[in-house]
């Protein structure tokens, strides 16, 4: 604890992992909401299980619980793909 005070002290910034708002799947696609506490930025994912290909957008927080139960409503021209790793990623219980 002190070790981190230390860090905080010198101005040395910490990381503030990702966190996994909610998580489904319908169909053959798995659906993501993600938030971004250090830039307060909510993200949709969409990924096909069956290929591995999806897609991840930012979406306005107020849109957020749409955005995830009518994820096609927001990524239909999302152009760039991508492969999920759930690396770094904290689940929230809720």
């Amino acid at each position: 604890m002190a070790d981190r005070a230390a860090r905080l002290a010198a101005g040395e910034r910490t990381r503030v992992p990702t966190r996994e708002l909610a998580q489904r799947q319908s169909g053959g696609d798995e659906v993501v909401l993600l938030w971004h506490p250090e830039s307060d930025r909510v993200e949709l994912a969409v990924r096909s299980l069956a290929t591995g290909a999806g897609c991840q957008i930012e979406v306005a927080p107020a849109d957020a619980i749409d955005a995830f139960y009518h994820p096609f409503a927001y990524v239909g021209g999302c152009e760039r793909s991508y492969s999920v790793s759930r690396e770094g990623t904290t689940i929230v219980d809720g």
